[in-house]
């Protein structure tokens, strides 16, 4: 099982697919092989829809994201 929290907040934003991370690792930038964590945007998640993500993804990021702009994004496998 692979968790998405936000890095700002602490609050778990949900469950996500092996299929759904792979995803995120080739769109979104790694700092290094071991990075866990994204920084996103508003702009970042237009990119990602028209990119393909899956709309239960992109759901849950808008979920966590909220009314915020951007948010940083880890993951975990649990």
């Amino acid at each position: 099982m692979i968790v998405l929290t936000n890095k700002d907040t602490g609050i778990e934003l949900g469950k996500i697919t092996e299929a759904q991370l792979q995803f995120l690792v080739d769109q979104l930038e790694e700092e290094s092989p071991t990075d866990t964590d994204y920084w996103l945007n508003r702009a970042e998640l237009e990119i990602l829809k028209e990119n393909g993500a899956d709309p239960e993804l992109l759901a849950l990021l808008e979920q966590g994201m909220g009314e915020a702009e951007d948010m940083e994004v880890s993951w975990a496998r649990r």
